[in-house]
C-alpha cells in the first residue's frame, strides 16, 4: 500500500559508558558471552536520513572531529542498517545519510553502533512504518551488538553479546566527567588482549552485579561509584599504558569512581553533582596528561527524531 513519506528527519542518539562489564570466557565460535550494564550518556550525533532520488542508491556524508578514517562504503554500520532496512520492510535504499559525530571514534562509546540505531529509528520515520522498538531492535542485533542499546537508551542490561536488552530500575541521574584520548582502540584487539591475559585462568559465567543494581535502584552515586566494573579494562590498560595514569589522577583528586568504557579508551569518572565534574575537569587538564574533558550526564533517551525535514 502507498505509504506518506517525508523528505527527511533527523534523529539524536546517544553513546553510552557500561557501568559493569562482564565478559565469559572465549568460545569456540570465537565470541564472549557478555553481560553488562550501559547507560546512555548525553553526548550525541545527530543521523540526517533524507529521500533521494530514484536510483541514487545510499550515500553517506560525515562531518565531526577525528572522522576522517571512517569508511563510508558498507563497511560502515550506517550502510548496512540501510540495506538490512530496505530489504525487510521492502523500502527503497535511495537514501542520503549524513553523520555529525560528536561520540568519539572507536572510544568505546558504542558510536559506530548510534549512527545505525539513527539510520533504522530514522528509515522507520521516513517511511512511516510504524515499527516498535523491539523491532528495531531486532534488526540492530544483526548489525552490532551495542545498536540495541543505541535504540533503547536509559539505562539497561545487556546479555547474550550485549545485544539482548532489558530495562534496568534505576533513579536520579548521574554526572561522568570523559577523559578523551585522540586516538582509537580496536575492539577486537582488545578483546584478544584480554584472551591473552587470562590465558591459563578459568573465567565463570558472566552474571549481574547485585551492588550496582542496589545502588542504580536507591540513585546512590556514591555506591555506584564503589561497584563500577569492566574486564576489558586490564587489556585496555596493556595496549595503552598513559590510560593507567589517567585513572589515577581521576581518582586521586576524588571521582567517585573511574573506569574504562567499554574497549576504550575513553575513560569515565562519577562525579558527585555539577559542581564536582568541574574541578575533576581542572584537576584533568592540569595534570597534563589528558587534553580533551568533557561533562556529561546520564541517563539521557535513546535514538529519537528530534527533526522532520
Amino acid at each position: 500500500g502507498f505509504r506518506f513519506m517525508s523528505a527527511g528527519v533527523v534523529v539524536r542518539v546517544p553513546g553510552k559508558i557500561n557501568l559493569q562489564l562482564s565478559v565469559g570466557p572465549l568460545e569456540k565460535t570465537g565470541f564472549h558471552e557478555v553481560v553488562t550494564v550501559f547507560q546512555a550518556v548525553s553526548l550525541f550525533d545527530d543521523v540526517t536520513v533524507k529521500s533521494g532520488a530514484p536510483g541514487s542508491g545510499i550515500s553517506i556524508k560525515i562531518s565531526g572531529e577525528n572522522t576522517d578514517h571512517i569508511p563510508v562504503n558498507e563497511k560502515n554500520l550506517a550502510h548496512r542498517a540501510v540495506e538490512l532496512m530496505a530489504k525487510k520492510y521492502k523500502v527503497s535504499s535511495d537514501l542520503g545519510i549524513h553523520l555529525n559525530k560528536n561520540i568519539p571514534v572507536a572510544g568505546g562509546m558504542a558510536g559506530g553502533s548510534a549512527n545505525a540505531a539513527g539510520v533504522i529509528v530514522g528509515i522507520d520515520a521516513i517511511y512511516n512504518l510504524g515499527l516498535k522498538r523491539d523491532d528495531m531492535e531486532k534488526v540492530g542485533r544483526e548489525i552490532g551488538s551495542d545498536v540495541p542499546f543505541a535504540i533503547s537508551g536509559g539505562i539497561a542490561i545487556g546479555t547474550g553479546k550485549g545485544d539482548q536488552i532489558t530495562p534496568a530500575l534505576s533513579r536520579g541521574s548521574y554526572h561522568w566527567v570523559l577523559a578523551l584520548s585522540a586516538s582509537g582502540l580496536s575492539t577486537p584487539a582488545v578483546y584478544n588482549e584480554c584472551d591473552r591475559l587470562r590465558e591459563g585462568m578459568s573465567i565463570i559465567a558472566p552474571s549481574v552485579s547485585e551492588p550496582l543494581m542496589q545502588a542504580l535502584r536507591s540513585g546512590d552515586a556514591k555506591e555506584l561509584g564503589k561497584t563500577l566494573s569492566n574486564d576489558l579494562q586490564a587489556a585496555a590498560c596493556s595496549l595503552r599504558p598513559a590510560l593507567r595514569l589517567i585513572l589515577d589522577v581521576g581518582m586521586d583528586y576524588g571521582a567517585l569512581g573511574g573506569l574504562v568504557s567499554g574497549s576504550g579508551p575513553t575513560v569515565a569518572f562519577l562525579a558527585e553533582d555539577e559542581e564536582h565534574s568541574l574541578d575533576l575537569i581542572v584537576a584533568l587538564k592540569t595534570s597534563g596528561v589528558v587534553g580533551n574533558v568533557l561533562h556529561v550526564g546520564g541517563p539521557v533517551h535513546g535514538a529519537r527524531v528530534i527533526e522532520t525535514l
